[in-house]
Parts: C-alpha cells; sequence; structure tokens
C-alpha cells in the first residue's frame, strides 16, 4: 500500500547528486573494492559514487552503518528502522524516510505507523513501546542538548535493555548525520520523473 503525505512516502525513490559521480568504468580498484563492500547497488548508486570519491571514508561510513543497522543481537531490525524513519521524517530527508519506511512495514508489517509518522512524529506510535523509541528519536533529532536520563528509564521501563537502548541510540544519531549529508549533496527524485 503506497502512502503519501505531507510530501513523504513510502514508495521507492531515487537519489541525484547534485556534484559530479565517480564513473565506474573509470573508478581504481580501492574505489571497486569499497564499492562492493558497502552495498548491493554501490555502483549504481549516486549516493555512493559521489561518496566514493573518498573510498576510505565510505569504508568507515559503511562499516559503522552496516554494523549499526544489522549488527544481530540488540535492538530488533524493525526498531532500528522505526527510529530512523522517525528521524528522518523530522529532518525532512524524503529519500531516507521512503527507503526506512519501506523497510520497517517489511520487517514489521505494519503500515499506519509510517502513515502516522508522515503526518506527526508527536501523536504517532501503536503501542507505548512504538511511541518511546518515536520520542527519544525525536527529542535526540530536535534538541539533544535537552535529552536526559528520563528518556532512557522510560525505555527500561517498557522492559528495553541498556544494549536496545544503545542500538536505538546509535540509529537515531547514524540517521542526524546521513539525512543532513543527503539533503545537502543531492534530492530524492520520482523514478517516473
Amino acid at each position: 500500500m503506497t502512502i503519501e503525505k505531507n510530501g513523504f512516502t513510502n514508495a521507492t525513490l531515487g537519489w541525484k547528486a547534485w556534484l559530479d559521480v565517480v564513473d565506474v568504468e573509470k573508478a581504481t580498484p580501492k574505489q571497486i573494492e569499497v564499492l562492493e563492500a558497502s552495498h548491493p547497488q554501490a555502483k549504481t548508486s549516486d549516493y555512493y559514487l559521489l561518496l566514493v570519491h573518498e573510498p576510505e571514508i565510505l569504508e568507515h561510513r559503511s562499516t559503522t552503518y552496516n554494523a549499526i543497522m544489522y549488527a544481530p543481537g540488540g535492538l530488533t531490525r524493525a526498531d532500528r528502522e522505526l527510529g530512523a524513519l522517525t528521524v528522518s521524517r523530522i529532518n525532512g530527508c524524503v529519500y531516507c524516510a521512503s527507503v526506512h519506511a519501506q523497510r520497517f512495514e517489511q520487517l514489521a508489517k505494519r503500515h499506519q505507523i509510517v502513515a502516522d509518522i508522515f503526518d506527526n512524529p508527536a501523536t504517532a506510535g501503536d503501542s507505548e513501546r512504538d511511541k518511546a523509541i518515536i520520542r527519544l528519536a525525536t527529542e535526540l533529532t530536535e534538541n539533544p542538548s535537552s535529552f536526559s536520563e528520563a528518556r532512557i528509564q522510560e525505555l527500561k521501563t517498557l522492559g528495553l535493555e541498556n544494549k536496545e537502548i544503545l542500538d536505538l541510540i546509535h540509529s537515531v544519531a547514524i540517521f542526524g548525520w546521513a539525512n543532513r549529508l543527503m539533503l545537502n549533496l543531492g534530492e530524492a527524485v520520482h523514478p517516473e520523473k
């Protein structure tokens, strides 16, 4: 089910860099190695082809991202995606919001919460756990200096362990960074346009 709300969508979008990207046919062996290790579609993605101008930096970024979003144990993948979706919605990153809405829906099989986050993260959430995850992501995104122990305690009260909370904080942090990078280096595009 496609959701379109407030300029956000769970439909598949593209991303177009505003700067020159690396031509895969002219890439160095190190650039090819890093692209292949970063993501299955990295060789066709403007995002990766832009970042691979500095292969060592992309390599560190991809290693960090993969550890945060895909590491076994800790917070569920769906909850990590819920955090990433919330941050992306708040920051106005239409591309990241679409990707992480899709991942959340695939993992959690829940669509209404995506529409609710697109509408207003402050009122979104089907459960107290969802709402607490969204509140933590919102507070860290909108005003990190006001982040308090109360937000962590709220999650602990709902049964989350320290490692799960740390995974959520890492997910929120990497998307605070990723959204700003994507918003400053290119734009989301609809494939049909």
